[in-house]
């Protein structure tokens, strides 16, 4: 399988490219709209076809390039069925394989961070694509979008926690340049969930972090409940020089 980890610095995304060897077909997780070309021009360096495009969730912080690329090359948009968004090709749903060509992913319903939020394991589970609900020595925040700590606290630590330790752990995000970790590590070391934190002592490190409001949020979410494009009246308020955020 071919893999290619991307990085798109705006909102300090990772995309990432899985592809066949043997079809020329991939799937690109979690791709932002700005990056959209660049993507493309990655596929054909590696002489892949995009097949479909495979989001982890409904983001906060980006809008997703899925319905671009889908009018650019054809490509069809997958995402979780938990979400019933009328524009998704391809409703992804817990235990049942997505292939694309010999690049096979299982879907694990990991909320908290979202109430429908996915993970993907790879192959013969030599990595793990976390989304938001497991980062780098940290986890995605729980304080929007139906997000709930102890759901969270759940999904990494009786599903992901679960998996082999040599598992490499992939995340959507990363603020500090880190690219990949792994299982073991996260879970002995995750200041958040690692070190055999309780739900107890989780729930009270959520509550603390007060965070600030999404910058994107108000724009973000509408679009990519749309796979990436911006509804007409947040289109409009955005021309009319207003920022869709206040």
């Amino acid at each position: 399988m071919i893999f290619r980890q991307l990085y798109e610095e705006t909102s300090s995304t990772y995309t990432y490219v899985l592809g066949c060897e043997e079809t020329g077909q991939a799937v690109l997780v979690d791709p932002v709209l700005p990056a959209w070309q660049r993507d493309l021009e990655v596929l054909a360096t590696l002489h892949l076809t995009l097949r479909y495009t495979l989001e982890t969730h409904i983001h906060a912080d980006h809008v997703t390039s899925a319905a671009r690329l889908k009018r650019e090359v054809g490509s069809r948009i997958a995402g979780p069925a938990l979400d019933r968004l009328l524009c998704t090709d391809h409703p992804i749903e817990e235990g049942v394989p997505f292939r694309v060509g010999e690049v096979l992913l299982t879907p694990l319903h990991t909320p908290g961070h979202t109430d429908n939020h996915f993970a993907y394991v790879s192959g013969e589970r030599e990595r793990v694509l976390t989304g938001d609900a497991l980062l780098i020595d940290g986890c995605g925040r729980t304080d929007f979008q139906n997000g709930d700590a102890t759901a969270l606290y759940r999904s990494v630590t009786e599903r992901l926690f679960t998996l082999p330790d040599d598992v490499l752990v992939y995340p959507a995000h990363d603020y500090q340049g880190r690219r990949v970790s792994s299982i073991a590590q996260e879970r002995e070391r995750n200041p958040r969930l690692g070190g055999g934190k309780t739900l107890e002592e989780f729930i009270r490190i959520m509550e603390a972090l007060d965070l600030p409001y999404p910058k994107l949020i108000d724009r973000a979410v509408p679009a990519n409940r749309a796979c990436g494009v911006l509804p007409e009246r947040a289109r409009r308020h955005a021309s009319a020089g207003a920022s869709p955020q206040g």
